[in-house]
């Protein structure tokens, strides 16, 4: 008790005694060229629900990648000891325990980190550890905002150390096998594709702010975000439902299949317009649903438009978003997280659907089909046997690593920063309720000084990027 106590009276930086600003860049640290009998030591950054996916991958990897699960990280101590068992089960060793990234980013034995951190620390983490010399494995999406992404690619480019980011179908072969198969004509010359993320989410209620977990160090849980009072459900899990922490579903499911969309249509660069509209759908100005609490106004729209709880998420649970690029292209990316019909041949509910001259063609999850003009029957696809002994990005930024080979990652930061953006511009365009042309190469709106504010945002002292 009193430890968080004192921790929140500081800033954090003076807690724990120690600075960002001796972390410079190198050429090339001793981790970037390692060979090929040299232990990787790695860290995990955020041990929650995909943390845990990231140490059991890294578990599973042990002795085929000669990686140490060195150090388990997260600001709540309430996980270390369940997620510490499960290292300890799978490779026979406990590892050390920290709740300041700041402290894992100083040890020197510390050759990458893997992060699975709220989408608001994504960037400042990664360009951290870059400095410090640390490969870096960053969930999606790559950033919070655009502008702290181009700071990410800057970094990974300057630092020349392996940074990967965690859009996981760039390494399933059937995924692999169907973006082939368009980027060979399968269905002719494509023009246009949907990302579709039909995720059915109840509500989790409100509740009144109150003081955080002990086993909590919220200060630095919040880091970069603004200040506010702790409220559990703006906390674990829900902070992908507000603007200062996250960026709802297009950013969360949604940039996976953003990724692929964009992936399959051979962009390279970022749309010319895009124009997004939806709203909070289905629950009430209490954040209930109406079949189970006392109903109240029901919420058709921006929830901005009608006060609410400050527990009650702000990000849109429908949303559609048209892009546009230059020379014709259209991406759609549709979110619906209430009751649905499903979309494609047989009802997907996640997943991609790409039209071209000759005809159409779906992936879902790791399986792909392909149909023929008005053919109902698919004439290409996958099927189980094709699947194999799938690799991982995890298996894959390890190799990286190792080879000191960045032209190898299957989703570098840089192809990681142009799918991210897609969400990023997509919830601008929602927020400010208009279309939006987009200047690719200043990466700022035209015309438009509302619209860019939200490109950037302010770091809370003492989180902030290095100058």
């Amino acid at each position: 008790m009193t430890k968080r106590r004192e921790f929140l009276k500081k800033t954090a930086l003076s807690s724990a005694g120690i600075t960002m600003a001796g972390f410079g860049f190198s050429a090339k640290s001793y981790a970037s060229i390692m060979g090929s009998n040299d232990r990787i030591h790695l860290a995990q950054i955020g041990i929650r629900n995909q943390g845990t996916v990231h140490i059991n991958n890294y578990c599973s990897l042990k002795n085929s990648h000669n990686v140490v699960l060195k150090v388990l990280c997260d600001a709540d101590e309430a996980l270390f000891d369940s997620k510490a068992k499960i290292v300890a089960e799978k490779t026979g060793s406990r590892p050390e325990l920290e709740w300041d990234l700041r402290k894992v980013l100083e040890d020197k034995e510390i050759d990458a980190v893997s992060m699975a951190t709220p989408n608001h620390w994504h960037a400042l983490a990664t360009v951290w550890a870059c400095q410090a010399g640390k490969h870096v494995y960053v969930e999606k999406p790559a950033s919070h905002t655009l502008w702290e992404g181009r700071k990410m690619v800057e970094a990974a480019q300057k630092s020349g150390l392996t940074v990967q980011v965690g859009l996981t179908n760039r390494a399933f072969r059937n995924v692999q096998e169907a973006i082939r198969f368009l980027h060979e004509g399968g269905i002719g010359k494509v023009y246009m594709a949907r990302a579709l993320t039909y995720k059915l989410r109840n509500s989790y209620g409100t509740a009144k702010d109150s003081m955080p977990p002990d086993s909590l160090h919220y200060d630095l849980w919040l880091g970069p975000a603004p200040y506010r009072p702790y409220n559990e459900k703006r906390s674990h899990y829900n902070w992908h439902w507000f603007w200062d922490t996250g960026n709802g579903d297009s950013g969360n499911t949604g940039t996976h299949q953003l990724d692929i969309a964009r992936w399959g249509l051979q962009k390279y660069e970022h749309p010319e317009t895009v124009y997004s509209r939806g709203g909070i759908y289905g629950f009430d100005q209490d954040g209930c649903l109406p079949d189970n609490c006392t109903p109240g106004t029901l919420v058709y729209g921006d929830v901005e438009t009608y006060g609410h709880d400050p527990s009650m998420q702000e990000t849109p649970n429908v949303q559609t978003a048209l892009f546009n690029y230059a020379d014709g292209t259209m991406l759609e990316y549709e979110a619906r997280g209430r009751y649905t019909n499903h979309e494609g041949s047989e009802g997907r509910e996640v997943g991609n659907l790409f039209y071209g001259s000759e005809g159409w063609l779906e992936i879902a999850g790791t399986s792909w089909r392909a149909f023929h003009h008005r053919e109902t029957k698919p004439f290409a696809g996958s099927s189980e046997a094709d699947s194999g002994q799938e690799g991982t990005l995890f298996s894959n930024f390890l190799e990286s690593i190792r080879s000191g080979d960045t032209n190898h990652l299957q989703c570098s930061m840089q192809e990681g920063f142009y799918s991210s953006a897609l969400p990023l511009l997509a919830n601008i365009s929602y927020r400010v309720k208009r279309e939006l042309r987009f200047l690719g190469d200043s990466e700022q709106f035209a015309n438009d000084p509302e619209a860019n504010t939200y490109l950037s945002k302010i770091y809370r002292e003492p989180f902030t990027f290095p100058k």
